[in-house]
C-alpha cells in the first residue's frame, strides 16, 4: 500500500506547481486541463483552463493536485519538508513563505536546528525542518 497526498486550488494550481517546482526543485510529470477532458465534459464554470489534475515529484515524493469549484483552504494538515541543512530551510522558507501567513517563524528548537509552520500564498500549510539528532524512546 502507499498513501499519497492530493491537494486542491481554487484556479491556481498551474502557477502553484510551477512555484514548487522552481523552489523545491520539483518536476512536473502531468498535467490536464478541464478543457483536455474527454467528451462528454463536465467543466465546472469558470475552471475552463483550470486544472483537472496534475503530479509533481518533490524529490523522491509524489504531490497530486487540481484546481476545483469552492474550494477551502487547508486547515490543520501540513506538507512536511525535511531538510540536510539550515541553509536549505531557510532557502525554502523564505520562497515558501513569500505572500503567506507564518505561524511560527523559523528558528531553533529542542528538536530541530531549523523549524517553521505557515500557509503559502497558494493557500497550503508547510512545515520545514532540519531536524536534530533525537535518542531511543524512553
Amino acid at each position: 500500500m502507499k498513501m499519497n497526498t492530493y491537494v486542491n486550488f481554487a484556479g491556481k494550481c498551474k502557477e502553484a506547481l510551477q512555484y514548487y517546482e522552481k523552489h523545491l526543485g520539483g518536476k512536473i510529470q502531468t498535467m490536464m486541463t478541464f478543457d483536455q477532458m474527454p467528451e462528454p465534459k463536465q467543466v465546472p464554470p469558470g475552471l475552463e483552463k483550470g486544472v483537472l489534475h496534475a503530479r509533481i515529484m518533490i524529490g523522491d515524493t509524489p504531490l497530486m493536485a487540481s484546481d476545483g469549484p469552492h474550494v477551502e483552504p487547508m486547515r490543520s494538515a501540513y506538507l512536511s519538508l525535511s531538510v540536510d541543512s539550515n541553509d536549505e530551510a531557510e532557502r525554502i522558507y523564505m520562497a515558501l513563505s513569500d505572500g503567506g501567513e507564518i505561524f511560527m517563524k523559523m528558528e531553533e528548537t529542542f528538536f530541530a536546528h531549523r523549524f517553521a509552520q505557515f500557509r503559502d500564498k497558494f493557500g497550503i500549510n508547510w512545515m520545514i525542518i532540519h531536524e536534530k539528532p533525537m535518542g531511543p524512546p524512553a
